[in-house]
């Protein structure tokens, strides 16, 4: 264990990330299905609880966004040995909000910050790309957005 990783504390994300992520996913106050079909609504928010037809205020939108980041904020602290930069770490939360837990801790982006090849995660960020087997062009534009995050471009 690294030194890092015996004085690590639970962070989270900035108020910067939240707002970077909410123009990413957007705000949908009426379910929809997503690209790959999944039932979805308010910023991101996916579940059991979410069905056709199915509408929410804003105000609820946002208290659903942030009951669900700390899911990923978790999955972020757990997974990265490595000090990051607030703007990484943001950058991180949203990839992991977009792709899901499982899919973030295995992810090469994960392996490579974690090997301090911190070029090489954000580059990583552009293999997810894809939804229901296909390029979804949102995404690639979505990862180019993530990864600027990443190495603090345009901040």
């Amino acid at each position: 264990m690294n030194i890092y990783n015996q004085i690590k504390t639970t962070r989270a994300i900035s108020d910067d990330g939240i707002e970077r992520l909410i123009e990413r996913e957007s705000v949908e106050l009426t379910a929809y299905q997503d690209v790959a079909g999944i039932w979805t609504i308010g910023v991101g928010h996916t579940g059991a609880d979410v069905y056709e037809g199915l509408t929410v205020t804003y105000d609820q939108a946002i208290s659903l966004l942030h009951a669900d980041i700390e899911r990923f904020e978790t999955v972020v602290n757990r997974c990265i040995d490595v000090y990051l930069e607030q703007h990484e770490y943001d950058a991180l939360v949203s990839l992991a909000f977009n792709i899901g837990v499982h899919a973030f801790k295995t992810s090469t982006v994960v392996r490579l910050i974690n090997a301090n090849d911190f070029l090489g995660a954000a580059d990583a960020f552009m293999m997810w790309k894809k939804a229901g087997a296909r390029v979804v062009q949102g995404l690639i534009n979505r990862r180019k957005d993530e990864r600027a995050q990443f190495l603090g471009i345009g901040l």
